[in-house]
């Protein structure tokens, strides 16, 4: 065959080839009529919530906020997405778990990781020194398990020049009270100190470089057996048995103000000044606790080890357990990260900062499942009464009732129909878990009065506007009872 025919052939199949593939793709995507065929679901580590779900979220959040702001602290906001290099070298092992995005203009960017890293650019930028913050807003990690990817996490923090341990054991007391009013199990709260971690890994002989490597490895004793964690370190790790015998007298060591008093006289922890450093800051910070009335659910762990890289002083964590015993794995942590400022400042000058960081995906998902387990029914309004009608051609009177309980800033709600049935709104009521009803009917209107009817005991009271107003201003959860009380009703017969 001659040469140019050879080519035009395999030109010719190329072609093909690529048509067809074009032909397959566009039949993947949709056929010639114009209809999209593609599956609808949200996007890998992401998921959509119902109204019951966001009522139990936003139960966490006004909880949460409330907390907040009854320690005096104010919000703020940074953008979802910072420089690479603000996030790059803060989280130590977990800096592989930042999302990054593509080239946008020049800049390269990622998403938050926390919410930590931002306040203190936030601060250096801003040359502000004092503040007691708290911020709520969703961080990205690329971890498992995939749901958490776009989690959200609130985050309060103390920074400023303060005497010593009085800002943590606030940031501990907030963390006793956020826990105890979301009612989610018992709990106990730990607490450790990088100072004394570090002193400890040194009088037992850990090489410096190995400090955070090892924080690693007793961080998992709450998922493992102390002998795998031992076996890790000299396996994995390269510790000699006796230096990791070591760690493992004093991480298996839990207490209070005694066991730090009690640490403070062992004669290898003597030779470590961080580590006494510590363990005196640790003692000042439980007697604050006393007064605050905290210590019956706080413990010094010296197994807490963990902590990301810009921690420099006290760390803990808060941890469900089952029966008051055992761990189920749900935490909230945070420390002191006293130098993490200075490294977005330009003359490196610190800003001492302490702070606790709660996952809100992790509370949510316990709460949803307690809900599902006590069949709880959860509101998914907050509407106070329903403007109802016995009658036919109604509807002005109710728009018009309804109108004047809005502008009283009553939360209420109609039917969207010119005659509804009046056992169709009241079955609504049912459902949507409305407390009161306002019937509107023709003698009422005559008389000048509105029935009202309690949906959970049928109980019915006739009232004029004006005092239903009053008293859902005043106490809307009494009004049938207030009622009782005025000449301003009649009863029905």
């Amino acid at each position: 065959m001659h040469q140019s025919t050879k080519k035009t052939c395999v030109c010719v199949l190329q072609i093909d080839e690529e048509v067809a593939k074009l032909l397959e793709l566009k039949a993947q995507i949709g056929g010639d009529d114009g209809k999209n065929q593609f599956v609808l679901k949200t996007a890998k580590g992401t998921r959509d919530y119902n109204p019951r779900q966001m009522a139990i979220r936003e139960k966490v959040f006004n909880t949460i906020i409330s907390c907040f702001k009854r320690h005096g602290a104010e919000t703020i906001d940074t953008p979802v997405f910072e420089l690479k290099e603000t996030l790059t070298g803060k989280y130590g092992e977990d800096s592989k778990l930042i999302y990054d995005l593509k080239d946008q203009g020049g800049e390269l960017l990622s998403l938050r990781y926390d919410l930590t890293v931002p306040f203190a650019r936030y601060l250096a930028m801003n040359k502000i020194t004092n503040i007691k913050r708290y911020h709520i807003a969703k961080v990205y990690r690329r971890d498992n398990p995939a749901m958490t990817r776009g989690r959200y996490r609130d985050c309060s923090a103390i920074s400023g020049q303060y005497d010593a341990m009085i800002p943590d054991a606030e940031c501990l007391k907030i963390v006793h009270e956020i826990l105890s009013e979301l009612e989610l199990g018992d709990f106990r709260i730990k607490v450790n100190d990088r100072r004394i971690l570090d002193g400890m890994f040194a009088v037992c002989g850990v090489p410096d470089d190995k400090f955070r490597t090892i924080c690693s490895t007793v961080d998992k004793l709450d998922k493992m057996a102390w002998e795998d964690v031992k076996m890790e370190m000299v396996k994995e790790k390269g510790l000699s048995e006796e230096v990791a015998d070591q760690i493992g007298e004093y991480v298996s060591m839990q207490g209070g103000m005694d066991l730090a008093e009690r640490l403070l006289q062992d004669q290898k922890m003597l030779q470590s000044k961080q580590a006494c450093a510590g363990l005196s800051d640790i003692k000042l910070l439980f007697s604050y606790l006393q007064l605050f009335q905290v210590t019956d659910k706080v413990v010094f762990d010296l197994s807490l080890a963990r902590g990301l890289d810009y921690y420099t002083g006290i760390i803990y964590e808060g941890v469900l357990t089952q029966a008051g015993v055992a761990p189920c794995g749900q935490r909230g942590r945070r420390g002191s990260y006293d130098g993490l400022v200075g490294m977005f400042d330009p003359k490196g000058r610190k800003v001492p900062c302490v702070g606790v960081s709660i996952g809100i995906e992790r509370i949510f998902s316990i709460l949803e499942q307690k809900a599902e387990a006590s069949a709880q029914k959860v509101r998914t309004t907050e509407v106070q009464v329903m403007v109802a009608s016995a009658q036919k051609n109604l509807l002005e009177e109710r728009l018009r009732l309804i109108t004047e309980l809005w502008n009283a800033g009553i939360k209420a709600e109609v039917m969207h129909k010119k005659n509804p049935k009046l056992l169709s709104q009241l079955q609504h009521c049912e459902e949507s878990g409305i407390p009161l009803v306002a019937i509107l009917g023709e003698q009422e209107l005559k008389d000048g009065v509105v029935k009202l009817r309690v949906v959970a005991t049928r109980e019915e009271v006739r009232l004029r506007e004006s005092f239903i107003r009053e008293s859902f201003r005043r106490r809307p959860c009494h009004i049938i009872s207030d009622s009782h009380d005025t000449n301003r009703y009649c009863h029905l017969k």
